[in-house]
């Protein structure tokens, strides 16, 4: 199992709301990247929001995730690069996937493309995009991105969306084109998953029991497409918190935590039930937290 980090742009979690946690400098994500690759862990990961305004009188900006993951892709020499993931209204599917087999380019063949509906209405608010219809704006962006990523000319005149004639020239090193993954919950999420995705995430889970049901309804969703669950790789999003390292504001309830080798064990729970890359938020998001991380990687891997 791949096990890789979600990059933060704020000193500790984005779940602390109240506005006053600081923006880290570019230089410091990208030594957190470099330690990251450094210490053998599989891929970095950003996610893509332009505010946070969970509160009208306190708003925290993050950095624009796509120019984050190009300058990652020069920074770094072998570790994954992913998006988790893109808000679909932001962006055109056609020049995303543009910009896609660009950084594809840049970085030697190391993107996932990961993509979803968006969540955080005031962002959508604050920058003109429409926050209605979200499942039905992906669902044709996912018509036309899937083919672009693999290489393939889009004919699509829908709704929200259009590609005339379409293509991307020149395309990814890659000859099997660039992986796209789908955040999905829900019922019609993962319908379209199963249709058009190469890697499922969940997002944000605790321990591995957390992780069954969400499994059994992407079973279900396969079996409705006639898709098989084997060609589908399964990617889950884990809150992992080392609070005698500082103050912590995990993703989740009851994050996975205690001693190296107990988050490692829950590392291998997950790898038994399918899991093929597990992504981990880590709680204080400080370069001491991504060593312990680092730590129970190695441990994991001996075991």
């Amino acid at each position: 199992m791949k096990i890789g980090v979600r990059i933060e742009d704020f000193a500790t979690s984005t779940n602390d709301h109240s506005g006053a946690n600081s923006v880290l400098p570019y230089t410091a994500i990208r030594e957190i990247a470099q330690t990251a690759e450094e210490g053998g862990l599989d891929s970095i990961w950003h996610s893509d929001h332009l505010l946070y305004r969970f509160q009208p009188e306190n708003t925290k900006g993050p950095w624009e995730s796509w120019t984050i993951l190009s300058a990652l892709a020069e920074a770094t020499s072998k570790i994954e690069l992913g998006s988790l993931v893109l808000s679909n209204p932001f962006r055109n599917p056609g020049l995303l996937a543009k910009m896609a087999h660009t950084l594809d380019e840049v970085s030697n063949g190391r993107l996932i493309l990961g993509i979803g509906t968006g969540w955080h209405k005031p962002e959508f608010d604050a920058f003109g995009y429409s926050f209605n219809n979200r499942v039905d704006r992906l669902e044709e962006s996912l018509q036309i991105l899937q083919p672009l990523l693999k290489g393939k000319k889009v004919d699509f005149n829908g709704t929200y969306n259009q590609a005339n004639n379409c293509v991307i020239l020149p395309v990814s090193p890659r000859s099997n084109g660039i992986p796209l993954l789908i955040g999905a919950h829900g019922p019609r999420m993962l319908r379209l998953t199963a249709q058009y995705a190469d890697m499922w995430n969940k997002a944000w889970l605790g321990n591995a029991e957390t992780f069954k049901p969400h499994l059994a309804e992407l079973r279900k969703a396969c079996e409705d497409t006639n898709r098989d669950m084997n060609t589908l790789d399964i990617t889950a999003s884990v809150s992992v918190s080392f609070p005698d390292l500082g103050k912590i504001t995990p993703f989740t309830l009851e994050p996975i935590s205690g001693s190296i080798q107990n988050i490692a064990r829950e590392f291998q729970k997950y790898e038994e039930l399918g899991t093929a890359h597990l992504v981990v938020q880590y709680t204080p998001s400080t370069l001491a937290g991504l060593e312990r991380l680092i730590d129970v990687v190695k441990f994991y891997r001996k075991m």
